[in-house]
C-alpha cells in the first residue's frame, strides 16, 4: 500500500492564507477589545490615513511596526485596542474633486456648495473603502468594530468641544499673521501642504540717509516689504568702505525712524552694495 504525496505549488500563493485568517479573525472577533475582560490596558489609535486614494509602501511598513507592537502587547495578556479609522483630508480632496470638475469644464462654483459636497463624501466612500479593504488585506491586528472616520458626528463634536474649552481658557487665540494662502481654493494651507520652488528673485536697493551729517549708506535686499520693520543695519567690521559708520544711525526711509549702524563679520563684503 502506498500514500500519495500531495505536490507542492512550486510558488506560494498568499491570497489564500491570507484571505483564510482574515475571515477567521474578524469572524471571531480575535481583536475585539472588551473592558469586561480585565487586564492592564493597551490602546492605541492608527494614524488615520487620508482617504486620497489608495494606501503606498509607507503606510505599509508604519502600520506593520505598530502591529508587531500590539500583537506583542497582547501576547503579554494585556487588554489591547487598536482603533481604526481615515482621516478626511479636506485640502487634498478638494484639489481631488477641483481636478474632476476641471476635466469636465466645470468648477466648484458652477455645481453649488450641496453638490460639491456630495462629490466629497462620494469620494469618501469610494477611497475610504478601498483604504479599509488594503488594511484587512495587510492583516492589522485592529477592533473594524470600533473603526472611525474624522467626520463622524462624535469626533467633529468632540473637536468642537475641545477648541473651544481651550479658547475660553486663553490657551488658543485669533489673530493676524504672515499664512500659506492658496489662490486657487482660497484657503489657508499648512507648511505640510506647500512645495517650496527656487525663483530667480529681484535685488532692490534703498538709500537710507544720515542721521546726523551728509551721506547716505546703500542697502540691498530681495524683501523690500521687511524694511519697514527694520531696527538696525549691519555692515562688517573689517570692511573698509563702512568701518567707519558703525556707532551712527541711519534714518529709515518712509517710517522716519532713527535705527544705528552696526558690525557683524556675518555680512559678506563680497557682494555690493556690502549692507
Amino acid at each position: 500500500m502506498t500514500a500519495t504525496t500531495p505536490t507542492l505549488a512550486s510558488q506560494y500563493d498568499p491570497t489564500m492564507t491570507e484571505s483564510k485568517w482574515q475571515e477567521y479573525w474578524e469572524r471571531n472577533e480575535v481583536f475585539k477589545a472588551d473592558p469586561s475582560q480585565g487586564g492592564e490596558p493597551f490602546c492605541v489609535m492608527i494614524p488615520p490615513p487620508n482617504v486620497t486614494g489608495s494606501l503606498h509602501m509607507g503606510h505599509a511598513f508604519e502600520e506593520t511596526l505598530i502591529d508587531t507592537v500590539v500583537r506583542y502587547q497582547r501576547m503579554k495578556g494585556r487588554n489591547t485596542l487598536w482603533l481604526p479609522g481615515t482621516d478626511h483630508a479636506s485640502i487634498a480632496v478638494s484639489a481631488i474633486i477641483d481636478n474632476e470638475l476641471r476635466s469636465q469644464n466645470k468648477t466648484r462654483s458652477d455645481i453649488g456648495r450641496q453638490q460639491y459636497l456630495a462629490r466629497a463624501w462620494e469620494w469618501k466612500t469610494e477611497s475610504g473603502g478601498t483604504i479599509v479593504n488594503q488594511l484587512r488585506k495587510l492583516g492589522v491586528s485592529v477592533d473594524w468594530s470600533r473603526e472611525r472616520f474624522t467626520m463622524d458626528d462624535g469626533l467633529s463634536t468632540a473637536v468642537l468641544t475641545a477648541f473651544n474649552q481651550l479658547y475660553e481658557e486663553g490657551l488658543i487665540y485669533r489673530g493676524s499673521y504672515m499664512v500659506n494662502w492658496c489662490p486657487a481654493s482660497q484657503s489657508a494651507v499648512s507648511d505640510l501642504e506647500v512645495e517650496n520652488i527656487e525663483v530667480d528673485g529681484h535685488l532692490w536697493h534703498f538709500r537710507y540717509p544720515l542721521t546726523h551729517g551728509e551721506g547716505e549708506l546703500e542697502v540691498a535686499t530681495t524683501r523690500p516689504e521687511t524694511m519697514l520693520g527694520d531696527t538696525a543695519v549691519a555692515v562688517n567690521p573689517h570692511d573698509d568702505r563702512y568701518r567707519h559708520l558703525i556707532g551712527q544711525t541711519l534714518t529709515l526711509p518712509l517710517v522716519g525712524r532713527e535705527i544705528p549702524i552696526i558690525g557683524d563679520e556675518f555680512v559678506d563684503m563680497e557682494l555690493a552694495p556690502a549692507a
